[in-house]
């Protein structure tokens, strides 16, 4: 299928303007996503309608806290990232088609079907997770404009480094987004990530001025992106910038791919941070992989009560009424906060 956001140039040569690497794509070759291809100056996905992986997620689990809790989620993906992390958490699939000379599978699907599975599995949106959605945004764009007319929500869960033009084109139909926000450090981003960390900025800074619903995953790796101050310009680019009502999720690192010298997080780590978080003004500050501690539940940013229990990505109780914390009346930020699965 014909991919959309390029220029035509000299020799045959294409310009893929998708995300913010800008790749010029000669005839015959890839971009450097792995699944962008040149046909004679005309630039084709092959990943349309290729999924790889499907499921059915409490929506708490991409992780989205703040969307219609205690919902159901239909999670896709197909091959294929425009980062490469040396610490990626799926790269089984997503750097598939770099990793195995230019490999891309999946099973043939239509956007109607996976909107009617969504339906008939009453999950009440569809999350474009698991690999970089960006990278099949065709198919994330068509798949999201019939959800959006079948009364779904959707989400991108990404790092943020498509380009304007893109998000431009999907915001209509675009409700939420988990943003990895990997680390406040240029270095970081070009030595672990092989990307920047301006156009990510750019990226959040366009969201919450398309009034995309934005939470924040950060995940903290020992020695290379927890330094308590850089953590906290991370934070304080949230609360500044994105605004203070932001989630933030911290979230604990395992040893994976190609980073398997560092251990994985200590919980201390992520209570720092998470107290970081709170210290810049961050009203929601969530600590993710270690059950257990507490921090998985959603406090009320006014009196401090907790107004949703959770435990791993089961909702044990809630005390939400009209999207208001039932203790002091506090309205709860978020898309859908009254929604019935957290009204008990």
């Amino acid at each position: 299928m014909r991919a959309r956001f390029y220029d035509t140039l000299e020799n045959q040569s294409v310009r893929c303007r998708l995300c913010a690497h800008t790749c010029l794509i000669r005839n015959g070759e890839r971009g450097r996503c792995g699944v962008r291809e040149n046909h004679a100056g005309v630039l084709k996905t092959r990943v349309y309608g290729r999924l790889v992986a499907t499921h059915i997620d409490p929506v708490e689990k991409k992780p989205i806290f703040h969307l219609m809790p205690g919902s159901r989620s239909f999670s896709l993906a197909t091959v294929g990232c425009n980062f490469r992390c040396c610490f990626c958490q799926n790269a089984d699939i997503a750097q598939m088609p770099v990793d195995r000379l230019g490999m891309i599978p999946g099973t043939p699907t239509t956007p109607e079907h996976v909107v009617a599975v969504a339906r008939d599995n009453y999950c009440a949106s569809i999350s474009y997770t698991y690999t970089e959605p960006t990278v099949f945004f065709e198919f994330a764009y068509d798949t999201a404009k019939l959800a959006h007319q079948a009364g779904l929500k959707n989400i991108f869960v990404t790092n943020g480094y498509m380009s304007g033009d893109a998000l431009g084109a999907i915001h209509p139909f675009l409700d939420a987004a988990n943003v990895d926000l990997k680390a406040f450090d240029t270095d970081f981003y070009k030595t672990r990530c092989g990307a920047r960390l301006t156009p990510v900025l750019e990226t959040l800074r366009r969201m919450k001025a398309l009034d995309i619903w934005v939470e924040v995953t950060t995940l903290i790796i020992p020695g290379l992106n927890d330094d308590p101050q850089k953590l906290s310009g991370l934070a304080g680019f949230i609360a500044n910038e994105l605004g203070p009502e932001t989630p933030w999720h911290v979230s604990r690192f395992h040893p994976a791919y190609h980073l398997t010298d560092r251990p994985a997080t200590p919980t201390a780590t992520l209570l720092q941070a998470r107290e970081i978080g709170l210290t810049a003004g961050l009203k929601y500050v969530y600590t993710g992989n270690i059950p257990g501690q507490g921090g998985e539940n959603t406090h009320c940013p006014e009196c401090g009560k907790p107004v949703i229990v959770r435990e791993g990505f089961r909702i044990l109780s809630c005390q939400i009424t009209d999207g208001r914390c039932r203790a002091c009346k506090t309205p709860i930020h978020g898309i859908g906060m009254e929604w019935a699965a957290c009204s008990g």
